[in-house]
């Protein structure tokens, strides 16, 4: 059945503030559980915890490895034991009750994943963050989603001092090292080796919030996208299972961070449905990417154009012939892109287009019908169309808006002046100009707002303009995406300096490194130019598409 409101089941959290931020009923998207069997099958309590652990040793997989990194690998029996410890930690020690949201932060490893669902174990929310978020960005994700405890890897411990500073809301901070090996600074390891080892995972409602993730908006502050128990496993059950295709035997890589939607979805929530395992990398170069396949027999990568891009240029140098599936995704995939890799290799790209919004891939296709310049189509459980500014759909061949239905939808946290942008007469709308041809594959036409999409990152425009202001020498200032054979697009600001400041080198480089102090390294402006006016309308609105005009060839 297709219904407005979800599950309607009451909630297990005595801490009521997801539920209480949830968007009002008629602002939500329609959700549908019809599109697959599994789907229409879900049972109204659910627990992401029960159903990927807990249930693996029922399935046999307690033996199997499930997550790698460097020559240390866990066992799903050894990944339950430490999640029940951290659930135990958090209830007893740190006085978590249901509902509670915990900051997770570290880069990918297996103590992040074990965080997680001992997080989920215990009916807590995680709020995971990216690692080379800078004080001030974690302040804001803690206040927003007022979080209580944090769990942070020892080694990121200086940014975290420096959000604990700015905010009086965590309660309970404990760090930890990358593969629970402890040592002095891991407070965690040291209080999970008094737990025993056994928790009964809360019995969730399946339309409890399980995670909020924070992704940059135009606007430049982060929006919070909340998700159910249901909308992660649902990602599983749809793109997981009918395009990844997953099986106990395959071994999985990539370089999204967990904290992205599209790294938890492929680098944990999709391998450990099927009771398949995934190694984590220590670096995020192409070359890496090549020498971790040929040495481990990675069967399937998760990672952005870019990196294929490259990686097809090496391929020569590795045995790659383990690998059967790659999937591209985080900006849309070029069709010169993927023709390089399939030469390369004989492997037909995954292209997937999904959103923070909606939790992972909504349009896509499996390798054999797959099309180089196309993204796909709507995948198995989901809906999709192009329409215009009314909601009406277009011909094929027509540019025009987005907008998708399925299992899953936009749910902001408490933000109602942006939940209508996105969700509009019970569809989701992305924020992408697409065109459909005859045979229903999707074709990426542009981005409708400023976000700026750089090797995968999205990256707010606004965001790196707040803060290039703060500096000195900084009397107005404009940021777009300019294109960038290597990357896609590369953030680029044109800045009106103030009297007594000279437009050198010097002054760029000084720019550069305030901007990669402030926020996270990978929006720094990469490229900078000194301009006398920006151009802006009669009542003042800045234009930036005059700016874009100058970039295009």
């Amino acid at each position: 059945m297709t219904n407005k409101i979800p599950g309607g089941v009451p909630t297990a959290y005595q801490d009521t503030f997801a539920s209480d931020h949830l968007p009002p009923a008629d602002a939500l998207p329609e959700f549908d559980f019809t599109g697959t069997p599994e789907l229409a099958a879900y049972a109204d309590h659910m627990n992401v915890a029960a159903e990927l652990l807990d249930n693996a040793i029922g399935q046999g997989f307690g033996d199997n490895a499930v997550t790698h990194l460097v020559d240390i690998s866990w066992t799903y029996r050894e990944l339950l034991d430490r999640a029940n410890r951290i659930a135990e930690v958090l209830t007893e020690d740190c006085g978590l009750v249901t509902g509670n949201r915990v900051l997770l932060r570290a880069p990918n490893t297996p103590m992040l994943v074990a965080a997680w669902f001992g997080v989920l174990k215990a009916g807590g929310i995680c709020v995971t963050t990216m690692p080379l978020l800078r004080a001030r960005e974690l302040q804001y994700a803690i206040e927003k989603a007022e979080v209580s405890i944090a769990l942070c890897d020892a080694d990121l411990a200086e940014e975290m001092q420096g959000a604990l500073e700015l905010t009086s809301s965590i309660n309970h901070t404990l760090y930890f090292s990358k593969a629970g090996s402890g040592g002095e600074a891991a407070t965690l390891e040291t209080a999970c080796d008094a737990k025993s080892g056994q928790f009964e995972t809360v019995n969730t409602a399946a339309d409890d919030v399980a995670l909020i993730a924070f992704t940059s908006g135009t606007t430049g502050q982060p929006k919070g996208a909340m998700h159910f128990h249901r909308d992660v496993m649902a990602t599983a059950d749809t793109f997981g299972r009918y395009v990844g295709t997953l099986t106990p035997k395959d071994i999985v890589t990539g370089t999204p961070p967990i904290a992205f939607t599209f790294g938890l979805g492929g680098l944990t929530i999709f391998p450990m449905r099927f009771g398949a395992s995934t190694r984590f990398l220590e670096s995020p170069f192409p070359d890496h990417i090549l020498e971790s396949i040929q040495k481990y027999k990675i069967t399937q990568i998760y990672t952005a154009p870019t990196a294929y891009r490259a990686m097809a240029d090496m391929i020569d140098d590795y045995d790659i012939s383990s690998l059967r599936q790659g999937i591209s995704a985080g900006e849309t995939l070029p069709g010169a892109t993927w023709e390089a890799f399939h030469k390369a290799t004989g492997i037909r790209l995954i292209d997937g287009l999904g959103s923070t919004e909606l939790f992972h891939i909504f349009v896509s296709a499996a390798p054999e019908d797959m099309r180089a310049g196309f993204t796909g189509k709507a995948i198995p459980g989901f809906r999709a169309r192009v329409v215009d500014d009314d909601g009406n759909e277009v011909p094929a061949g027509t540019p025009g808006q987005l907008s998708v239905q399925g299992p899953t939808g936009c749910k902001y946290l408490g933000d109602p002046d942006r939940q209508p942008i996105y969700v509009k007469k019970g569809w989701n709308y992305p924020g992408d100009i697409y065109e459909m041809d005859a045979d229903g594959y999707f074709k990426y036409v542009a981005r409708a707002d400023d976000m700026i999409i750089s090797s995968g990152y999205n990256i707010s425009g606004p965001e790196v303009e707040n803060v290039l202001l703060e500096h000195e020498a900084v009397a107005e200032c404009a940021v777009i995406a300019a294109p960038d054979p290597d990357r896609g697009n590369i953030v680029k600001a044109f800045i009106v300096l103030r009297d007594g400041f000279d437009g050198d080198d010097i002054l760029v480089k000084t720019l550069q490194d305030f901007v990669k102090n402030e926020i996270a390294p990978y929006k720094y402006p990469r490229a900078i130019s000194f301009i006398e006016e920006l151009p802006k309308t009669q009542t003042g609105k800045l234009q930036r598409f005059r700016l874009r005009d100058l970039e295009t060839p």
